[in-house]
């Protein structure tokens, strides 16, 4: 959290021609971070001095992002370079949700392909025991959303979906799909009738 503040902090000093006081800001995080976590990032935007401050769980914003029928449930995969995370969604509220601290960047160093899919397949198997397991059935009928920059890694996808017997579905523009949600999300905000 200190490194975001950090760049934050740089990103207004080199401006020569600071705005005014941002009217809202839109932050995506980790659907599993604590709330140590949460209130660091949230002192972290705060040196922007926003109004309004949102926040959306990162897979959430993906399935915005990606346009996604938010009414039908839906399993989002976030492949990160360091974090991994899926989650099954359901009328757009995260019903349940896993994550491993892998992600694409540990592919050079710790763990290959196969390690990484097996986190996810039994990650995937973890959710079907649980109370959301009807959901994650329908999702995974649907197939999932796969979001982060581990979607540009085709043998990813093709593992996935012969280890999930599904479609896979790599979200268009992968690294950005969660800022375009995010992006969305405070489309919505500001037009809101009681934004104004």
């Amino acid at each position: 959290m200190t490194g975001t503040a950090h760049l934050l902090g740089r990103l207004l000093l080199d401006r020569t021609d600071l705005a005014p006081r941002p009217e809202m800001v839109v932050v995506t995080i980790p659907v599993l971070c604590s709330e140590a976590d949460r209130r660091g990032v949230l002192a972290a935007v705060e040196i922007l001095q926003p109004r309004t401050v949102i926040t959306v769980d990162g897979v959430k914003a993906a399935a915005i992002g990606a346009r996604t029928d938010l009414a039908r449930p839906l399993l989002v995969i976030d492949l990160g370079a360091r974090l991994t995370e899926l989650a099954v969604l359901a009328d757009g509220a995260v019903l349940e949700a896993r994550s491993t601290p892998h992600g694409t960047a540990d592919l050079r160093t710790s763990i290959s392909i196969d390690d990484l899919v097996e986190n996810i397949r039994t990650m995937v198997a973890d959710l079907l025991r649980h109370d959301c397991g009807a959901q994650v059935v329908d999702a995974l009928d649907r197939g999932p959303l796969l979001a982060g920059g581990g979607a540009l890694l085709p043998a990813i996808t093709y593992q996935l979906s012969k280890h999930l017997a599904c479609r896979v579905q790599p979200a268009p523009a992968p690294y950005t799909v969660a800022l375009r949600g995010a992006g969305a999300v405070a489309l919505a905000a500001l037009r809101h009738p009681g934004s104004r």
